[in-house]
């Protein structure tokens, strides 16, 4: 059966509350989009206090947290990749916000490009989404999305000198 998360549903259990990204996942409208913006003040909030690489540990940190958060939210919503499950946009935005320049332009340039690599899901992102179920593969696909939005990034730079 195929629960529609609710505020309820978000409370009732920690992993839910992280996989639906504190609850950023209920927006009624593009909740991926809301979980990636999310990401946004949560890495300046971290970049202020932890050192690169310290930031870097703690995203995979969180990479492993979501593979069993969306593992379990997913089961209890009878949906292994539900929609409101926002957690993987957020930690792998987070992965791109630490490589992308600290300017707005480039950052929205990374926003830009990670969400059309998200919904678009080219090769092999379409096929982790279609064969890789459960929590590593929920996680896994937007780190896919997150190394070609890094290297849409590194072309741009470099094309723009």
């Amino acid at each position: 059966m195929i629960v529609r998360p609710n505020l309820r549903f978000l409370l009732a259990h920690p992993a839910h509350f992280i996989a639906l990204g504190f609850g950023a996942g209920l927006a009624p409208v593009a909740p991926g989009t809301a979980g990636t913006l999310l990401a946004f003040p949560i890495f300046m909030m971290l970049y202020r206090v932890l050192q690169p690489l310290e930031l870097l540990g703690l995203i995979a940190v969180l990479f492993v947290i979501g593979i069993w958060a969306c593992a379990r939210a997913g089961a209890a919503l009878g949906v292994p990749d539900h929609g409101g499950m926002v957690w993987d946009e957020i930690v792998a935005f987070l992965l791109i916000l630490l490589f992308t320049p600290a300017t707005l332009g480039w950052q929205a340039f990374a926003f830009v490009a990670f969400r059309i690599f998200d919904v678009l899901k080219p090769a092999p992102i379409r096929e982790v989404d279609r064969h890789w179920k459960g929590g590593f593969g929920v996680m896994f696909d937007d780190i896919i999305a997150a190394g070609y939005s890094l290297l849409v990034i590194a072309i741009a730079k470099r094309l723009v000198g």
